[in-house]
């Protein structure tokens, strides 16, 4: 968390006594975020204003911390989770020499900076079906001298990379349609169904992904995918019945699920 600009004992009482109001369990820490980045005493108010609405906080500031990285999101965009920090992490601990990067379903772009910044120097593209995601990622993705495209899914991505990806990363949507209704109402509300509903069991996007990525990924080279734990035995068999050679990492503590496909 950055570092709060001294402001009166008597302001950061009232901003996390409003949040705390309005439900918000984390209030102390969301006020010290919405202070350190307010400009002034009025932006701070009207962030305020718009957190206790029910906007996320994250849209409410602008910006997510993913990887030390401080993302840049907008209105209709999917935020970044914590948990798919593990998905970075498993991707660089597989391919750390990998040079050609690939962040399908891009959302904001955070995986591919993410990634960018843990390997280096290395050819990074990016995709997303949603034309608001592909702005936001174009920003969050430029310093790493990405290329972020728009279409669906492999569909988007130039010809010449068949064959030549080292990771393949994939943030699918897979909530199941009939559990859209069960998420919480910040995601309902405020981020794109397309980036949530994976389909009747929440795996039509993930096998999809599946049956391609063997034709884009290089010798060796990985594609990995988040799911969750019930979904995880199907979706390695998705991966396996591609000829790829599948495994399941995961982290109890972040209840992170990442399926794993390697090319031969």
């Amino acid at each position: 968390m950055p570092s709060v600009s001294p402001v009166p004992p008597s302001s950061r009482d009232s901003v996390v006594a409003a949040l705390r109001t309005a439900g918000c369990v984390f209030a102390e820490d969301e006020a010290e975020l919405i202070l350190a980045t307010a400009r002034t005493p009025a932006e701070a108010a009207a962030m305020v204003e718009r957190r206790v609405a029910g906007l996320p906080l994250e849209l409410v500031v602008g910006w997510a911390e993913f990887r030390g990285l401080r993302i840049t999101v907008g209105p209709g965009v999917f935020v970044p989770r914590r948990r798919t920090e593990f998905l970075v992490e498993q991707a660089l601990a597989r391919a750390p020499g990998a040079g050609v990067v690939v962040d399908l379903c891009c959302g904001s772009g955070a995986v591919g900076a993410a990634l960018a910044a843990g390997l280096g120097r290395v050819e990074l593209h990016a995709a997303d079906i949603d034309p608001a995601a592909v702005r936001c990622a174009r920003g969050n993705v430029a310093a790493a001298g990405g290329h972020v495209h728009q279409g669906d899914l492999f569909e988007a991505l130039p010809g010449d990379l068949r064959g030549r990806v080292g990771i393949l990363a994939a943030n699918v949507p897979y909530v199941p349609s009939d559990e859209i209704g069960l998420l919480p109402l910040e995601a309902r509300a405020h981020e794109p169904l397309a980036a949530l509903d994976g389909g009747a069991d929440g795996l039509d996007v993930l096998r999809r992904v599946a049956a391609e990525a063997p034709r884009w990924l290089a010798p060796g080279g990985c594609v990995l995918v988040e799911t969750s734990r019930h979904q995880a035995p199907t979706a390695l068999d998705a991966f396996e019945r591609s000829g790829l050679t599948a495994h399941l990492a995961v982290s109890e503590e972040l209840y992170a699920h990442v399926v794993i496909g390697v090319a031969p």
